[in-house]
């Protein structure tokens, strides 16, 4: 073999040896990602293994007693936060879009202000504003002369009703964005034919605006129905039995993780009911543009009567979601000052920090890695598993508890077994016994929403940069640190603060993960509301409240982005 020879066959030699070593590097990433779906999927699963093999069976006793009146209880509450928060967001949206009023513009983003107050902090407004001692009662009897409840009708406060107008009013904003952006998205034209047919302002919303944006609402409303579904606050404060609660008596009160695994399992099924059903809703609902370049709708003025009447009924539920909740925890924190320096205030303000960042850090890190090992790999397992991963988000923070800590349970007795046997020191719960649990939860819960906006943020960056970086040497990892992180920063940034806002408004699973005397902000408000604290519990519910304003704060900002 002459000397040229051997040159080439040293050339295809390292090229074959470099193929090889990235076709390693690729299956690093897929199993990596694989295992990262499977530790996403696997407190739901563990679930429906604890459901149907439990140590007791718990399903003759459920049914013959408290089932029943707790799947009546979820579907009325479902049923009716559903109906109203469409009616609210659709109706909303559709004034705002097609619309012309005072103050339109600034109710335009105020309607948006509801997804900062968590639905619970609205119950303890709700009840202390209107119950028999709040301002509302105390001023009738004043002024009518009444002496006792005996002398005058009052609604009930701590009801099913009530929980319905409280849910709705802290859900609705989800209906809204979405139907705002579809009504936006249609050509004008449409109404422009109907209008000059003679169609007036109502028969049109219900003839052409309600159709078009029929699929808008569906989706809006699956999110609001299935949050309903999750609700653990709203309803354990008006004392109305659910799924959700019946999960918590049947765990912490009655000892049965089995049962509670049951009932967890019905909870799944009802979401993933709501998911087909939203799925089916849309299946034969296909709208097309006929035109490149459609028309953009045009606000009509509106004067006189329907000028401040549309204004009336859009602000009526900013005044609900969002003005009534500020303004009786913000009265209660004014009048009691020293509950800003109560004890345990300062602690349950780090807990919130500390399981929500490393929560949120944890889980957009998984998002990337995942999303990036799916797409380096190309294979067709990887893409399959990517959507299962979403599941968390359907699933109650209720249900994730109860899949997560029974299993992480038996593994930390096994391992505390472990050390001490090779040691002889028993180290104590290592996961169960500290803030473990409670970030594993949230990484599986919220992992959703870090997935999706990793895809998005990949999706953006143009295929022809990561293929140059790596004709030129680059490694994938190399690849994602020095050309694609750079490039998504914004998006993860975003990430992450949508995850941390979630993560600190999250109570349910919270609630049953915590170790013995650990606080953070929603459990502390959910405590001392308990106790008919609110004076204790307001400074933590405001706390919670404002940093839910960051969320909303990027969803505004998103959509002005869109908009411009």
């Amino acid at each position: 073999m002459n000397s040229d020879q051997t040159t080439q066959a040293i050339g295809r030699g390292q090229r074959l040896s470099q193929a090889a070593g990235r076709a390693r590097g690729t299956t690093l990433w897929s199993l990596g990602a694989l295992a990262i779906a499977a530790l996403i999927v696997a407190p739901i699963l563990a679930v429906g293994w604890m459901a149907l093999d439990p140590r007791e069976n718990v399903w003759p006793h459920l049914i013959a007693t408290t089932l029943p009146r707790y799947l009546v209880n979820t579907a009325v509450l479902t049923l009716g936060v559903g109906a109203l928060a469409s009616a609210v967001g659709a109706g909303a949206a559709w004034l705002v879009v097609m619309y012309r009023f005072p103050g339109h513009r600034l109710l335009e983003w105020l309607l948006l202000l509801p997804l900062a107050i968590p639905a619970y902090v609205g119950a303890y407004a709700l009840t202390d504003f209107l119950d028999y001692s709040g301002p509302v009662q105390v001023a009738l009897r004043e002024a009518f002369g009444w002496a006792s409840a005996r002398d005058y009708w009052f609604p009930e406060i701590r009801s099913r009703e009530a929980a319905v107008v409280v849910l709705a009013a802290a859900l609705y904003p989800y209906i809204y964005l979405i139907t705002r952006a579809a009504l936006r998205e249609q050509s004008g034209a449409s109404y422009e034919v109907a209008r000059a047919l003679g169609t007036g302002p109502f028969r049109l919303f219900w003839r052409v605006g309600l159709p078009l944006a029929r699929p808008a609402i569906a989706a809006g409303a699956a999110i609001a129905m299935m949050e309903t579904v999750a609700d653990y606050g709203v309803v354990d404060h008006f004392g109305v039995q659910t799924l959700t609660t019946g999960i918590f008596a049947t765990w912490l009160s009655g000892g049965n993780a089995g049962g509670a695994a049951q009932i967890a399992l019905v909870i799944l099924g009802i979401v993933f009911a709501l998911f087909a059903l939203e799925k089916a809703s849309r299946r034969k609902v296909r709208y097309f543009q006929t035109a490149r370049q459609s028309r953009p709708v045009l606000p009509q003025q509106l004067r006189g009567p329907a000028a401040w009447g549309a204004a009336l009924l859009c602000a009526v539920p900013v005044a609900m979601g969002f003005v009534l909740p500020v303004a009786v925890m913000g009265a209660h924190a004014a009048a009691n000052p020293e509950a800003w320096f109560g004890r345990g205030l300062g602690l349950a303000l780090w807990h919130t920090l500390f399981t929500g960042g490393m929560a949120a850090l944890i889980t957009v890190s998984l998002a990337l890695f995942m999303v990036y090992g799916v797409r380096l790999s190309g294979r067709r397992l990887p893409r399959l598993v990517l959507p299962l991963t979403t599941l968390g988000y359907a699933a109650p923070g209720a249900v994730l508890a109860v899949g997560i800590l029974i299993p992480l349970a038996g593994v930390d007795h096994a391992l505390a077994d472990t050390i001490l046997a090779l040691t002889g020191h028993d180290p104590g719960l290592l996961l169960t016994g500290s803030a473990a649990a409670i970030i594993l939860a949230y990484v599986v819960r919220f992992f959703a929403i870090a997935q999706g906006a990793s895809d998005a943020a990949f999706g953006r960056v143009p295929p022809s940069l990561p293929m140059a970086a790596r004709s030129l040497g680059r490694t994938p990892g190399g690849v994602l640190r020095v050309l694609y992180l750079p490039l998504m920063r914004g998006s993860v940034a975003s990430a992450l603060l949508l995850v941390f806002v979630d993560c600190v408004k999250e109570l349910p699973a919270t609630l049953l993960l915590r170790p013995f005397n650990f606080e953070t902000l929603a459990t502390r408000t959910q405590e001392k509301a308990s106790l008919e604290n609110l004076g204790d519990a307001s400074p933590a519910a405001l706390l919670v409240s404002a940093v839910g304003l960051v969320a909303v704060a990027i969803l505004a900002r998103a959509n002005l982005g869109r908009r411009g």
